[in-house]
């Protein structure tokens, strides 16, 4: 039998406690996990291509997984996942507005490569609400993100927030 590979991809602008509870679960699903760190034009990162790259992969590493990689890609992600030949892509899901949104893109997914499933896996009840966006929202005017993200990106988080300068009055 050939090796199961899954592609677990996003921009993680922080990673968050979500995002690793996925990690560490799909990881089981497959022999190789590859998280593919991508852009995303439509959104506002807080930490270039190169500094996620850099958190993922110390998250992954205090994570003990042997069996997952981090790759960064700017491209198509059927093509990013044909050539790490990969035979499944993993989304976490945490409420129905995301289903919606997955499945769409799951459905384009098929059409653009039948042979690469898509697989979701619900997020942890007590991390559905986490999402980077607000992370970086919440950091943004000063609130504390420590339930959402490790200590090592909260403070990756809160020294960008210093260098950019904090929003709102109090």
């Amino acid at each position: 039998m050939s090796e199961r590979i899954g592609v677990y991809p996003g921009t993680f602008d922080p990673i968050t406690l979500g995002h690793a509870d996925i990690i560490r679960r799909g990881a089981k699903l497959v022999d190789r996990l590859i998280i593919g760190v991508t852009t995303n034009p439509s959104k506002n990162p807080m930490f270039t291509p190169q500094e996620r790259m850099a958190m993922v992969e110390r998250e992954v590493a205090m994570l003990g997984l042997d069996n997952v990689s981090v790759v960064g890609f700017n491209a198509l992600l059927m093509k990013f996942a044909e050539k790490q030949g990969a035979s499944m892509i993993i989304r976490g899901l945490r409420a129905v507005a995301d289903f919606e949104y997955e499945y769409q893109m799951a459905g384009m997914n098929q059409q653009l490569n039948a042979k690469i499933e898509t697989v979701f896996l619900m997020a942890d009840v007590s991390l559905q609400p986490i999402a980077s966006k607000l992370v970086k929202e919440i950091a943004l005017f000063g609130g504390d993100i420590k339930p959402f993200v490790s200590p090592e990106i909260r403070g990756e988080v809160v020294a960008r927030v210093a260098e950019r300068g904090q929003l709102g009055d109090y």
